[in-house]
């Protein structure tokens, strides 16, 4: 019984003359075993070592293991108990159940038990005492300790009793893989291997507390223990240090161990030291021992001289580190004859490196493994069999459902699926109950026909025939739940589903992603089986249920293996162990890596673990000493290489933000005063060049430059600047090579891409609109608003998914609907709109209101509280509306004429039907050629023919004339905007205004017809806000000028009497305000006859220009800009159309704010020339666009190109 050490700083070969020694020993003593302890990373690379090192090729005497396989191996041989070992899965499985139990009892904790991973937060706690060898007793202590910080008390207290819990119930059924290492303390005396074997343990930093124990144990019954340990060349190994030294942690070892020894009365061996020579690691390598023997340490010397064998580089992204790091490797492999297997890539944050090193590095065909564990928490079967359970817990909610068919394994194709989506956001399919019924419910696309809805009824029974196996009782046995699932992953087929996703992945070259989906199934069965085993007999709810399924999913971890022996491994600097590597890469030297981020986050934070260092029971690292580790970390990585270090970091983050090196960098410069940072990505093109692919990059790099200019265009074979001559050298070499030139040319298309309308034939626009256009005039003001949004709309038809709701968009039909009812009510009961009483209004617009809720759209007002209280305020509105109606028309001498005034089927309009050629109009009305025959044929071939239903039309008679009034009900706070009008963005008013006069002069052919108001009315029930308290007349008045309508008025004084007789200097029915003089306020909006005469014509002309337009095949992508407005805000058809300003060729029409006048001008300009251009150039300057500097580019391309 003795115990040894190995000491020796990094790269001297403790652990080669240490495997000489045992090798040497096993073959003199041959009934003597040898065990070799290793991290679990080097029991494969250790075995290949022995078996090298042995003359005899081969280790028969010679165990290689790691902690886990030497605790199963003693177990296997002493027998005893079989009890389960709980791993960490089981461990959150039962605390998920434990906590359920307890949640009343912990005020601390509680609170967050339900929230996705809090339970491994739980779990890794309770690990970490188990670990360190804490009983629910020395938990308690801590709790006393921390008596005095609230917070931590609490947290602890609830931790205990969590802690008492977990132990109860696994007490005489399971132990966990800690408490294995007990059970190998207690079982150890009747093992037959440890008596008189020499056990070793090499590679490892330190030992936890209940580690300590074990190796205690073994002292006492082995013939031998020894340990190495890393130490610096003239470190004293059994003089203790502080723990901001480099080697406390290797010092704390020895004492720890020796005191251990000194306990049990073992004897202390001969400890050897080794030193490095002329065999060690950096026998040929001077800077690599000069940094193995000062990094880290006090007053170190620096390297003088020149080197070249520790290189420094930086690079703007990680994603550029990335990349320069692999033309390196390229580099070395082709030029100095390495290996695959002799480099390594180790990384300040894996998790920031990882995705561009599988991305960079399979592009530039490097082999690589990354040395990670994936969680399935996101795979398909999970997905998968966690919404199947959702579906019952939240009664097949639309997101549940859908959840559900997109989780990759319900066995419906995608097109399937978006059908049943469809139907069912139309139709508001919601609950158990109404998909375990037929659909009857048929949407508007299907029409009359019956095969639609019969096919949407097959999807929905395959669907629910999938889930039959889970439909059962909300509260049942786990062991009920469990077969369930088993039952549904089984007649589903989801084993055969993820094996035939592994061999999709596996075909594609993607082996590391194939071998994790050969292993999810299996673990999900060997989950289910841990909760059969545990909780079986346990009555829980179905919620329950799926915490634990949750938390269990949470813990599975899915290691993979490296596919081939001649690759690169890619780790992280704590977790991966590095041997026999010639080259090493450190990425990521950035602050925030180096140090590593200190915080665990967990339950006991970092200001707490350094409170309870006080309490003289040991716990896992503070962040303190963490940080002196990870320097240990540091150094054993540094030291790995036994030829070429390369260090590098970045400037900025995935995020583009700025961020500093690490202070190694800095340290370095120290040691290495030479030692200059290197700027790769900055050297010429073609030295970058190292693979077909990796030239493709520079060449779209390239393409992109010249199309910006960046690069210069050469006039002669060797002039330009290099980079130019590099590029144009690059593109003549792969678009000569015919397996390049598809891609080539597609990398030349994209360069120069650029939008160029080319519009739709006359032929196209005809067969795909008609020759008579039937519009609407919002359809008009679409198409002034954005070409492309028209020809979507209304040529293709494109139209939003129609939703099962009532939004804000749907009030306005609502209103309308409601007020024209509320009309009809009105006529038939015999009162006007100036004598109705309140209380018959108020009915009146229930009623309205509970007849259009009753018919529209099924049960879609009933359908929630929410849409009840929708209906609830649209009452509120309407009432407000009526009685705000009856108000101004009292207030002034017009009557209803006309509600919902349809134009559309009123014959021979000439406001609503429009020739479109000017040119054919008058030919068709030359004398003697008359105007009999169709009415199409006079107006010509082209025109249009516009449809709409005015909300109101007023009217004012006297003996000769007839003044009209208009007026839209608006739920939205629209504003008449006289340069909208001029654009053609608002047109609706003038042309219903244009209707309602012709039809009221078919009506009084004897008298003249005048315009008098074209009004906006906004439908709402305004907020009234004041600083002092109002009566309620003062609140009425206050919102009935909020009320005021706006629009256009005739500025005629009899006119302005007629449609508010009571006006005094500002009218509360019109947007009329009076200055002290008697004339109109800059904020009234009226016009003289003449103007609205002007404004007419033009509107007409608009509609006519537009709709000339249209049938000639315009369909620019075109959308405007306003000031504030613009047209891609509200659009629905913006993710589709392909508008793109970054895209030479697309840009916004930037329309100018005009004031009066110039827009009256405009407008007689146009009456009076039937010319746009000359107005739109005197408007604004014409500019060459960007898609013909683009042209302009591509053109001298070519003459580059084709010499």
């Amino acid at each position: 019984m003795s115990l040894r050490f190995y000491f020796g700083p990094s790269g001297a070969g403790k652990s080669h003359r240490l495997y000489q020694e045992i090798i040497a020993r096993s073959m003199e003593r041959e009934k003597q075993n040898f065990m070799i302890v290793v991290p679990d990373q080097f029991t494969m690379q250790t075995q290949k070592e022995l078996v090298t090192m042995h003359p005899s090729q081969g280790i028969m005497k010679i165990d290689v293991l790691s902690f886990g396989r030497l605790s199963h191996r003693i177990l296997e041989e002493v027998g005893g108990e079989d009890i389960p070992v709980l791993d960490d899965t089981g461990k959150s499985l039962v605390l998920q159940k434990v906590a359920a139990g307890l949640k009343d009892r912990l005020p601390a904790l509680g609170g967050y038990l339900h929230r996705q991973g809090y339970i491994h937060e739980v779990k890794s706690a309770i690990s970490e005492f188990m670990q360190y060898g804490l009983s629910p007793e020395d938990v308690g202590k801590l709790t006393d300790y921390a008596a005095k910080r609230g917070a931590l008390h609490h947290k602890l207290k609830d931790l205990g009793l969590l802690y008492q819990g977990f132990l109860d119930y696994i007490r005489g059924h399971f132990i966990t893989t800690e408490e294995t290492l007990d059970l190998v303390c207690r079982s150890l005396q009747k093992s037959r291997l440890v008596p008189g074997s020499v056990i070793v343990f090499d590679g490892f930093t330190g030992f936890t507390p209940i580690q300590n124990r074990v190796i205690q144990e073994l002292m006492r019954l082995a013939g031998e223990v020894i340990v190495t340990l890393t130490l610096g060349e003239g470190e004293n190994p059994y003089e203790p240090d502080g723990e901001q030294k480099l080697f406390y942690l290797s010092k704390k070892t020895v004492h720890d161990l020796c005191a251990l020894a000194e306990q049990a009365g073992v004897e202390r061996g001969q400890d050897v030291a080794v030193l490095p020579g002329d065999q060690d690691r950096f026998a040929r390598n001077p800077a690599l021992r000069q940094l193995e023997r000062n990094l880290f340490r006090m007053s170190p010397s620096p390297f003088e001289g020149r080197q070249d064998q520790i290189r420094l580089f930086e690079a703007d992204t990680p994603k550029e580190e990335v990349h320069q790091t692999g033309l390196a490797i390229l580099s070395l492999i082709r030029q100095a004859g390495l290996q695959y297997r002799d480099i390594a890539v180790i990384t300040g944050s894996l998790e920031t490196y990882a995705p561009h090193v599988e991305t960079e590095f399979a592009d530039m065909g490097i082999p690589c493994y990354i040395d990670r564990t994936r969680g399935i928490a996101l795979n398909p079967m999970t997905e998968y069999v966690k919404s199947a359970l959702q579906l019952f817990l939240q009664d097949f909610s639309y997101e549940a459902v859908f959840h559900y068919l997109r989780s990759g394994l319900a066995a419906l194709e995608p097109e399937e699926i978006d059908d049943l989506e469809n139907y069912v956001r139309e139709t508001g399919i919601r609950g158990l109950k109404k998909w375990n019924r037929l659909f009857t419910r048929k949407t508007r696309e299907m029409g009359e026909e019956e095969e639609p809805l019969e096919r949407i009824n097959a999807l929905r029974q395959r669907m629910m025939d999938q889930l039959s196996p889970l439909q059962g009782s909300r509260r049942d046995l786990a062991a009920v739940y469990v077969n369930q699932l088993y039952d549904f992953l089984y007649d589903n087929r989801a084993q055969q589903k993820l094996a035939a996703m592994a061999a999709d992945f596996k075909n594609a070259g993607d082996l590391v992603r194939a071998k994790e989906y050969e292993q999810i199934y299996r673990l999900v069965m060997e989950l289910l089986e841990q909760v059969h085993g545990l909780l079986g007999e346990e009555e829980i709810t179905r919620q329950e249920f799926y915490d634990i399924l949750e938390a269990g999913f949470g813990e599975i971890q899915v290691g993979t293996l490296p596919q081939n022996v001649d690759r690169i491994l890619v780790g992280d600097m704590e977790r991966t162990r590095l041997k026999q590597i010639q080259v090493l890469f450190f990425l990521g030297v950035n602050d925030g890596n180096i140090p590593k981020s200190a915080s665990k986050g967990g339950i006991i934070s970092d200001m707490d673990r350094e409170f309870l260092k006080g309490s003289r029971l040991e716990l896992a690292p503070t962040p303190r000493q963490q940080m002196f580790i990870q320097r240990l970390y540091l150094y054993l990585n540094l030291t790995k290489p036994s030829e070429q270090l390369y260090l590098s970091y970045a400037r900025m983050g995935n995020d583009g933000k700025s961020i500093r090196p690490a202070y190694l960098v800095g340290t370095l410069q120290r040691l290495f005063p030479d030692l200059e940072i290197r700027r790769p990505g900055r050297a010429p093109m073609l030295d970058q060049v190292m693979t077909p692919r990796e030239g493709m990059r520079y060449l779209a790099q390239g393409l992109r430059d010249f199309v910006e200019g960046v690069i210069d265009v050469p006039e002669g074979k060797n002039s330009g600047q290099p980079g130019s001559r590099d590029f144009f050298s690059l593109y003549a070499a792969y678009a000569g090579r015919q397996e390049q030139r598809e891609k080539v040319e597609l990398l030349h298309h994209a360069a120069f891409l650029h939008y160029e309308e080319s519009g739709l034939s006359r032929a196209v626009a005809r067969a795909l609109y008609g020759i008579r256009l039937e519009n609407s005039v919002s359809r008009l003001e679409t198409y002034a608003a954005c070409a492309y949004r028209h020809f979507l709309q209304y040529g293709l038809t494109l139209r939003e998914r129609e939703e099962f709701g009532f939004e804000n968009v749907d009030m306005g039909n609502a209103f309308h609907q409601v007020l024209d009812a509320f009309a009809g009510r009105l006529k038939e009961s015999g009162y006007t709109w100036f004598d109705f009483p309140r209380e018959w209004g108020d009915r009146a617009v229930e009623e309205s209101l509970e007849q259009f809720a009753a018919e529209y759209g099924g049960s879609v007002l009933y359908a929630s509280a929410r849409s009840a209280y929708g209906i609830r305020r649209m009452g509120r509105i309407l009432k407000r509306t009526v009685r705000t109606l009856q108000h101004q028309l009292k207030k002034g001498n017009f009557v209803p004429d006309g509600h919902e005034v349809s134009f559309h089927m009123v014959s021979r309009l000439e406001e609503v039907d429009i020739t479109l050629s000017e040119q054919e109009m008058w030919e068709a009305a030359k004398p003697g050629q008359g105007m009999s025959g169709d009415y199409g044929e006079w107006y010509g071939q082209d025109q249009i023919r516009l449809q709409g239903r005015i909300d109101r039309v007023d009217i004012s008679e006297d003996a000769d004339r007839v003044y009209v009034k208009v007026i839209d009900y608006k739920s939205g706070d629209r504003r008449f905007d006289l340069a909208a009008l001029y654009y053609g963005l608002q047109l609706q008013l003038v042309v219903y205004m244009n209707a309602a006069m012709e039809l009221e002069a078919r009506r009084h052919p004897d008298k003249e017809i005048l315009p008098a108001a074209m009004l906006y009315y906004h439908v709402t029930d305004p907020m009234v806000e004041s600083q002092v308290e109002l009566s309620p007349r003062e609140v009425n008045e206050q919102i009935l000028e909020k009320l005021r309508m706006n629009g256009v008025v005739c500025g005629e004084e009899d006119i302005i009497r007629r449609l508010d007789r009571e006006m005094g200097d500002r009218s509360d029915v019109i947007p009329v305000e009076k200055k002290k003089d008697g004339s109109y306020s800059a904020r009234s909006s009226v016009m003289s006859s003449r103007e609205l005469e002007v404004v007419s014509a033009y509107v007409t002309h608009k509609v006519r220009q537009i709709g000339r337009e249209v049938l000639e095949g315009h369909m620019e992508v075109n959308p405007y800009e306003k000031g504030s407005s613009e047209a891609c805000t509200y659009c629905v058809y913006k993710n589709v159309c392909g508008f793109d300003p970054g895209i030479p060729g697309y840009h916004k029409r930037q329309l100018k704010e005009l004031d009066r006048q110039d827009i009256f001008q405009g407008m007689e300009e146009v009456l009076g020339n039937f010319s746009f251009s000359a107005v739109a150039q005197r408007l604004g300057d014409q500019k060459i666009s960007d898609s013909e500097v683009v042209m302009a580019h591509e053109n001298k391309f070519h003459e580059i190109t084709s010499e």
